[in-house]
């Protein structure tokens, strides 16, 4: 109702006058991408999850560098800049197939492979690597930058208990203990990574759970200044999970996590929200205060949902001018960081994002191919 309304009008607000620091009034982003899930397999077992499964499901283990440089060469042929590797966290360590693939190649963990994948995205295809593979300690940070100008894990929630207690979303999956996912954020702050975090609401948390890990996701920007973009994702429930039954996030719930995100995180974060599980809200979800869509695929599904198809980028953008806005083209890398560079861009990534950026707004040159 009207309290709602007032709530959106001011996180709006607050969205708006960030814009116009940041020298790009009225403009949303997004993310021009492939989607790699490099490996279904996967040491936790989130009670909501479609996206890990079992060895005898799946041709292989891993996708081979192969496959992975053909979903990467066809998404340059199409203007795509960023490849976004999705994959369970540390499946070695609780399937032998996993631990066998890797050892009969030559790799001695899922992340050493991911930063062999990595590394040839990289130089054979000229798209930027955005990495999702869970918990990362301090050295594997360090270890990955040089090969990715960002990278990303989902903080979803600060309650214990949804991890602690028999029946929670989170119960068995050691990489969704809080405390874990908590140190991680600092050590990419630590790290000087470019990182993407953000909550996931509607899994049993309670609305004071929920503030909770914003205040703890502004708690880590605010000592390190690292977090490029907060993700307030609705959970949906999937068919063939344990939570198969939970009902859906409701979307005006989600607008008001989003406008509380924006009051909280400030005008200078980018928020955003995944366009394919908003039920084509696209005018709610901006007056609720985001700037930024994520990341949008004309070419592979997003495998996370793979029930929920991407809008159409003509679509997208239609859209979102119908709320008022431009829609523009982003890096994997937010333009704040690019325009920083040192510490937040290796050098030895620095040439490839400069190949793809605008000089002066640090947003992507929409019409440059990757040039591997």
């Amino acid at each position: 109702g009207d309290a709602l309304d007032e709530l959106l009008g001011v996180a709006a607000g607050i969205r708006d006058a960030g814009l116009r620091d940041a020298g790009r009034p009225g403009v949303v982003t997004y993310s021009k991408k492939v989607f790699i899930p490099l490996t279904r397999l996967c040491r936790d077992r989130c009670h909501y999850c479609t996206f890990a499964t079992v060895p005898h499901r799946l041709p292989a283990p891993f996708l081979d560098r192969d496959e992975v440089l053909a979903i990467a060469r066809e998404g340059a042929a199409q203007g795509c800049k960023e490849a976004l590797f999705t994959l369970g966290d540390r499946p070695e360590e609780r399937w032998p197939a996993a631990r066998r693939w890797l050892d009969e190649r030559g790799y001695d963990s899922t992340l050493d492979y991911l930063r062999a994948c990595a590394v040839a995205v990289l130089e054979e295809t000229g798209l930027l690597p955005h990495l999702n593979p869970g918990v990362l300690s301090w050295s594997e940070l360090q270890r990955l930058k040089p090969v990715a100008p960002s990278m990303g894990m989902m903080l979803e929630t600060t309650a214990t208990r949804l991890w602690s207690e028999p029946g929670g979303p989170h119960f068995g999956s050691p990489d969704k203990e809080p405390a874990v996912r908590l140190r991680v954020l600092d050590d990419a702050g630590r790290v000087g990574v470019p990182f993407t975090t953000g909550i996931l609401i509607g899994i049993g948390e309670t609305h004071a759970e929920r503030v909770d890990a914003l205040f703890a996701i502004r708690r880590a920007h605010r000592e390190y200044g690292h977090l490029q973009e907060v993700i307030v994702q609705n959970f949906r429930a999937k068919p063939d999970t344990a939570m198969r039954g939970m009902p859906d996030a409701e979307l005006h719930d989600l607008a008001a996590t989003v406008a509380v995100a924006r009051l909280l995180l400030g005008p200078r974060m980018r928020i955003q929200a995944p366009p394919n599980l908003i039920e084509g809200e696209y005018d709610l979800l901006l007056r609720a205060g985001i700037d930024d869509w994520g990341g949008v695929s004309p070419v592979t599904p997003d495998h996370v949902n793979p029930e929920r198809p991407w809008p159409q980028l003509d679509e997208l953008a239609r859209r979102t001018a119908d709320g008022g806005f431009t829609l523009r083209e982003r890096l994997t890398i937010y333009p704040e960081y690019v325009r920083a560079g040192d510490p937040w861009l290796d050098p030895r990534v620095l040439a490839h994002v400069t190949a793809l950026a605008d000089g002066e707004t640090g947003l992507a040159v929409e019409d440059a191919r990757p040039a591997g």
